[in-house]
């Protein structure tokens, strides 16, 4: 592949030789490094799935705290009385 781009520089068997595992090794260096960037990128996912859920627990307990508030007056001072505030 590569041998047949330079043409006549690589006539001799040994270069043609070293130009293949040249391109091998540089394919596996290629395949690495992509390897690396995706885990790279699964530890960025990963961040702000945590993130998105830390702030969904805090919406959830929000919601919450709302559900259990007093709807009116009386209702906050029959809590008051009771001491369930």
């Amino acid at each position: 592949m590569i041998s047949t781009l330079l043409g006549g520089i690589a006539t001799t068997p040994w270069m043609r030789a070293a130009l293949r595992y040249g391109a091998i090794v540089l394919a596996v260096l290629l395949f690495l490094l992509a390897l690396r960037r995706t885990g790279e990128r699964a530890g960025r996912l990963a961040e702000r799935l945590k993130t998105t859920e830390k702030a969904n627990d805090v919406q959830r307990q929000m919601l919450e705290a709302a559900a259990r508030r007093p709807r009116d007056r009386d209702e906050l001072a029959e809590r008051l009385r009771d001491g369930r505030f």
